[in-house]
């Protein structure tokens, strides 16, 4: 493979892809809301020569290149978070700036900063003919992900019925190979009530209050030790084989499990009463050795919880909020951890063909290179679709992707242009590099189990 070829396509495209970027960034395009940056894709794809474009019922933009049976997927989702308080923003989050070095704006590392990589690696795969025979490629630009990681997947592996052979998630890696994450689930916890008139407080049952008990239970939950004596042993102890025998390596290897109240609601007939209802959303990762069930449990055992009894309720959140197309696929807010082993072909031929590009150490311009100086191969804090992807259907997957992961969801989001070249340019020479006869039948080191609510 002449990896001097492949370096050379990629920095020709940096002004393409940089001005493609900026293109993206300007289109406002928070989940469900995407129809404006997939046209816009749509339309890059096309200029570009791909095979065939489409646009799925949920509104997946895909493009292909190639005409082979097998299928090498690179996946980008399109959608971003929103801006919240603007006053944030130094600059306009949707226009933004650029530098010799850097792309300022929503978007840039979360992360449509691998769309515009994707697109322009299958673009140098098709220059410089590195597609193998009986393969194709697959782009992606996936939809909804802020709101409901994965789902997009689901619906093209139930609905579009495609299987790739592997993914590659482009989310960002700070210029690393990343080969798992931990899983998320979305819980609620609803209390029960009494209003009466607030001028007496006693002839009610203050939902808040009870809630308040709960709320200081779930955040030691997070922050507690798990010594012997301490009575609700934080999620830490995953990390430890009394707590996790079989699992505490990968544990390790992942990082601890968390979780965090992250909404609160109640109701009240009005300021002047007590409040009847109270709930809140509980955002819990999941690392290795942890159960959809286990953590609804954890929840559940906590003493507070015990004391309400039946005033209290813990559930597991539904999605159902209609794509841009109108189209609606329901799921439940369960998104499984996974972790592949660092020797699986795919992985292999990430790694591979970084050694061959740019050696074994990340990459990336001076202002990124003080938080790379970590292991090529490692995973990511956040969760990705790689939880449908692998979690959910063992699909294989590996990430590479322009970016960091301390830019995803903050203000003054930045992406380099380094990261776009480097990341083109290993994308175009993964395909030849991938080694079929080395893949065996269990790729996966770790992968959590599903729920029993017969979810696609």
């Amino acid at each position: 493979m002449n990896f001097e070829a492949i370096k050379a396509a990629a920095e020709g495209y940096r002004e393409d892809m940089c001005k493609f970027l900026r293109a993206m960034i300007a289109i406002p395009s928070e989940s469900c809301e995407e129809e404006g940056v997939v046209k816009c894709i749509e339309a890059e794809m096309k200029k570009l020569n791909f095979d065939k474009v489409e646009i799925d019922g949920l509104g997946n933009v895909i493009g292909w290149m190639g005409d082979g049976e097998k299928i090498i997927a690179i996946d980008s989702h399109i959608d971003t978070v929103g801006i919240g308080n603007l006053a944030n923003w130094e600059h306009d989050p949707y226009e933004g700036y650029e530098t010799d070095e850097i792309i300022y704006g929503r978007g840039g590392s979360d992360q449509e900063g691998g769309m515009a990589s994707a697109v322009y690696g299958a673009k140098i795969m098709k220059d410089l003919d590195l597609i193998p025979k009986g393969y194709k490629i697959m782009i992606v630009g996936s939809v909804q992900e802020e709101d409901c990681d994965g789902m997009c997947w689901q619906y093209i592996y139930n609905v579009d019925k495609i299987v790739p052979e592997f993914v590659i998630s482009t989310e960002p890696t700070d210029g690393g190979i990343y080969r798992g994450h931990r899983g998320r689930m979305e819980i609620r916890v609803d209390v029960k009530g009494v209003s009466c008139h607030g001028s007496a407080p006693e002839r009610g049952d203050n939902a808040i209050y009870k809630m308040a008990d709960i709320l200081q239970e779930v955040r030691a939950l997070n922050e507690n030790d798990d010594a012997d004596e301490t009575e609700i042993k934080g999620l830490v102890k995953m990390l430890n084989p009394k707590y996790n025998p079989e699992h505490w390596e990968d544990a390790r290897f992942l990082g601890r499990g968390t979780c965090t109240t992250s909404q609160i609601f109640y109701t009240s007939p009005s300021r002047c009463a007590v409040a009847d209802s109270c709930a809140i959303s509980i955002d819990r990762r999941m690392t290795a050795g942890e159960t959809w069930d286990s953590c609804l449990q954890e929840i559940r055992d906590l003493p507070a919880v015990k004391k309400y009894g039946d005033d209290v309720k813990v559930s597991m959140y539904m999605y159902d909020r209609p794509a841009w197309t109108g189209e609606v696929y329901e799921t439940e807010c369960f998104f499984p951890t996974w972790i592949n082993k660092e020797s699986a072909a795919h992985v292999q031929a990430l790694i591979d063909a970084h050694k061959g590009l740019w050696g074994d150490k990340r990459i990336g311009a001076p202002s990124a290179m003080d938080k790379r100086n970590r292991p090529l191969t490692d995973k990511w804090t956040f969760s990705t679709n790689c939880v449908s992807i692998q979690g959910r259907y063992g699909i294989p997957c590996v990430g590479f992707g322009p970016g960091a992961e301390s830019q995803a969801h903050a203000p003054n989001e930045i992406t380099w242009k380094q990261d776009l070249v480097t990341c083109a340019a290993l994308y175009a020479a993964v395909p030849g590099l991938y080694k079929e006869e080395n893949k065996t039948a269990d790729v996966t080191e770790f992968r959590q189990g599903l729920t029993n609510n017969n979810i696609r």
